[in-house]
């Protein structure tokens, strides 16, 4: 049990870590964007990304090379979503998604959190193209929320810190869903043909034990390359790629364990290990420890080990990179009345409202119908202030926004006002939250409730 709540820490350590440098490129993208240097800014996220490969370009859509923006969106974007989607794997086969009696209360409360917002977004935003970012505020930012919950440090019981993670997951399902059914474009069958065929490669490779990460990885590559052409949107590829990475590894525990017994046992003494002279291993000293580590490697998963390996790239490279491309809005000339009408409104609202009444009623409802019972630690007061925290759309929100608006003739102003309402949203979300939390939640928690 001690293990479990270590690694859920640790998770949990390296989603609260992102969320703080999430808020620093955030706020230096703002910066940027409105002082001498916004003309350059701008100006770069067009510069053409190419990798060619004699006259292959990879990073081409239909013949056209990306641009830097576009690379970011489309192509370091998948890698994420393929996170996503080894996360989503990894918990329901052996996490808090694991069981429908664990799952249940966390994929409710997402579900409320994803109806109401979208539920109101229609309510108030008018027009056609204004509709088409319905489904903005219906994300919650894992890394921002998490970052603010550990704000508040050791007085957060575990249970409400796996109830924030594991709706964020199961929210992640929902916006996956809604790029794939909603913001793909004229679908190329020729492309998505050939990108289902590789899925299934993949499929039998991990049916087969096939375990070298390099095959899944090169594979996902041409899977992706193929979904980009194919008119369904290429981040769709890192999900469905990563469902397909086992999580089965090699050698099992029991067996790892005897190995290493049997090999440490063989480990011979150095002679000279008193002496203070330089140490220099012997031949089969060398050769033993190399068994040492081939046997580690065989008893982690390709599923975790890629998890474990793209957690770091991720929350300090990726999303903050596309956060500071994203979230810089160039405020000269910006109407500040807008936030208060049309789109910026109706995402504002979604966030705000929609999130917290969503999340906190359909908690409530499966609560006192006892399917569900409370998460160990919480009460109605911090289940109230960890809905208000799933208002924190961000990262996925500003995705949504730029499949939205991004390409429609026209629309650079509506995704302007779509990212002000993002950010205005998630940060009086992320006060409600915290303020409700910080009020009351224990000063101090025993041993049990840590």
């Amino acid at each position: 049990m001690k293990d479990s709540i270590f690694a859920i820490r640790r998770t949990l350590q390296n989603y609260t870590n992102g969320g703080y440098v999430l808020i620093m490129v955030t706020v230096l993208a703002m910066i940027i964007a409105n002082s001498p240097l916004a003309s350059m800014y701008f100006s770069w996220w067009d510069v053409p990304v190419s990798l060619q490969i004699g006259s292959f370009n990879l990073f081409s859509h239909h013949g056209e090379p990306m641009t830097l923006m576009q690379f970011i969106n489309d192509a370091l974007m998948a890698i994420f979503f393929f996170s996503v989607g080894l996360e989503i794997k990894r918990e329901v086969l052996v996490g808090e998604l694991s069981s429908v009696k664990q799952a249940l209360l966390p994929v409710i409360a997402a579900v409320g959190g994803i109806v109401l917002p979208i539920l109101i977004f229609r309510m108030v935003a008018e027009g056609e193209d204004i509709l088409r970012g319905s489904a903005i505020p219906m994300a919650t930012d894992i890394a921002f929320s998490l970052g603010i919950l550990s704000m508040l440090g050791r007085r957060v019981p575990i249970g409400l810190k796996i109830f924030l993670a594991t709706l964020a997951v199961a929210d992640d399902v929902g916006g996956i869903l809604a790029i794939a059914i909603f913001y793909s474009g004229e679908i190329y069958f020729t492309y998505l043909l050939y990108a289902f065929g590789l899925l299934v490669v993949l499929l039998m490779g991990s049916k087969w034990h096939i375990n070298s990460k390099m095959f899944y990885i090169l594979i996902g590559i041409a899977v992706w390359f193929l979904f980009l052409n194919s008119g369904i949107h290429p981040t769709i590829a890192g999900v469905l790629v990563a469902f397909c990475v086992p999580a089965h590894p090699v050698m099992h525990t029991e067996k790892f364990i005897n190995k290493i017994r049997d090999t440490v046992s063989r480990f011979p003494a150095s002679e000279n290990q008193e002496s203070g002279e330089t140490h220099i291993l012997s031949k089969e000293q060398l050769n033993l420890l190399k068994c040492v580590e081939s046997a580690s490697d065989k008893v982690i998963s390709p599923l975790q080990d890629l998890e474990d390996t793209l957690h770091p790239l991720i929350n300090y490279l990726i999303i903050p990179l596309f956060a500071f491309a994203n979230a810089g809005i160039a405020l000269n000339g910006f109407d500040l009345s807008s936030v208060f009408q049309g789109v910026s409104l109706a995402i504002f609202l979604g966030l705000v409202l929609g999130k917290f009444f969503g999340i906190f009623s359909f908690t409530f409802i499966a609560i006192k119908m006892r399917w569900v019972s409370m998460p160990h630690g919480a009460t109605w007061k911090t289940i109230a202030g960890v809905s208000a925290l799933g208002g924190i759309g961000f990262t996925v929100s500003l995705f949504i926004a730029n499949l939205s608006y991004g390409d429609m003739p026209g629309g650079e102003l509506l995704l302007n006002q779509a990212k002000m309402g993002i950010l205005l949203g998630s940060l009086l979300a992320g006060i409600i939250g915290y303020t409700l939390l910080n009020l009351f939640l224990p000063k101090h928690l025993s041993d049990e409730e840590l």
